[in-house]
């Protein structure tokens, strides 16, 4: 007999932060995470992870409306659904929910673990194997401040973790932001690539001045500059300028990616497994992606471990990966819900070996963090 989902429970956890992170959007001082523990009648325990950026204020779904979707639609649909059947268990999802992506992405990152530790094999044999074990991964400059990003950068550099620098723009004039990123670019040279996240903040003609100046600046990459759903002008900025043009907000799954590559308006695409509803989703817009010529970047929701090395075993699987990836977050905390926090070094984040994804929860530091303790048990006769 073929085992079955038993129990389902979704936690929040709040983390803190090691220092503020600002966006466009918001100002993090913390991280929330929702963990999903899912039991199989067999006995084995699958983890996985939804994150969101900074409550409502990025997207669609929170950390609280994803803890009531799972707790209320989604995990009694998993009811007596075949743990081993991960494709049956997700279409079923889709039956009974439509969106809610994240929460998606973490049922099904669980009984990708489960399913993986059943076997005895990890996480990505599931998806086909592992094309590298390591992701290059950058790190974001996001304190706002010139001077201290700079000494960041540099004391980065020297430590051998990151070579690439992202900063996040977008709250002050456009003026003020190329300046802030010039002078970055100035002082770290030709020793690290530098790219900015505008998070949809500059209207088109605001882009249009901003791109120019900072493609003169010698900056490598420019990250959503407009609002998601201003396609057209996305097309029209990539066709302008020579420095590459990224979607991210832009793209969920493979279904916005085919609009966008009729479209023609990114020459790069960042893929995240939440935005995506889950691994194979993510998989499904990147060969879209590869198949039209667009580059890949894999990105974070700013997981902590959990969801940060579920999309490394998804991205360790993709035949290009031209950007790189940005899966810090678990660098961005100060502390984590693990036992073994994910290895850094060489300027990449190396894959775990352990079978399913390789991370095992601390239950001292999960009690420590967690809101609540309310359980979803299904299927219970």
């Amino acid at each position: 007999m073929k085992p079955t989902v038993s129990s389902i429970e979704a936690i929040l956890v709040d983390l803190p932060t090691i220092r503020a992170h600002q966006l466009a959007m918001t100002t993090m001082q913390k991280q929330t995470l929702v963990i999903v523990k899912l039991r199989c009648s067999d006995g084995i325990e699958g983890i996985g992870e939804a994150t969101t950026i900074g409550g409502l204020s990025y997207g669609e779904e929170s950390p609280e409306g994803i803890k009531l979707a799972i707790d209320t639609y989604l995990a009694p649909a998993l009811s007596e659904v075949d743990a081993t059947n991960v494709h049956a268990a997700m279409v079923r999802l889709d039956k009974v929910a439509r969106g809610n992506r994240f929460a998606k992405c973490a049922l099904e990152t669980a009984l990708l673990d489960a399913q993986a530790k059943r076997l005895g094999v990890p996480l990505v044999t599931l998806l086909g194997g592992a094309v590298r074990e390591t992701l290059p991964t950058l790190w974001t400059l996001a304190s706002g401040d010139t001077a201290r990003d700079i000494d960041e950068a540099e004391r980065l550099l020297a430590e051998r973790r990151h070579n690439t620098f992202k900063l996040k723009i977008g709250r002050r004039a456009v003026s003020d932001d190329v300046a802030h990123v010039a002078a970055i670019k100035r002082a770290l040279g030709d020793r690290a690539r530098v790219t900015v996240d505008v998070n949809q903040a500059w209207n088109e003609a605001e882009a249009a001045t901003g791109i120019a100046a900072l493609e003169a600046a010698g900056v490598d990459l420019i990250e959503q500059p407009i609002p998601r759903d201003q396609r057209a002008g996305l097309a029209r900025l990539a066709a302008r300028f020579v420095v590459p043009i990224m979607a991210d907000e832009a793209i969920l799954g493979a279904e916005d990616a085919v609009e966008l590559v009729r479209g023609g308006c990114a020459d790069v695409f960042a893929l995240k497994i939440a935005k995506a509803g889950g691994l194979y989703g993510t998989l499904r817009a990147a060969a879209v992606g590869d198949a039209a010529g667009v580059a890949l970047y894999g990105g974070t929701m700013l997981e902590g471990t959990i969801g940060s090395i579920a999309a490394a075993h998804c991205f360790c699987t993709l035949r290009q990966l031209a950007w790189g990836t940005e899966l810090f977050g678990p660098l961005l905390l100060k502390d984590d819900i693990v036992v073994e926090r994910p290895t850094y070094r060489e300027f990449a984040l190396h894959l775990p070996t352990g079978v399913g994804l390789g991370v095992t929860i601390d239950e001292d530091k999960l009690a420590h963090y967690r809101r609540d303790a309310q359980r979803v048990v299904i299927g219970a006769r």
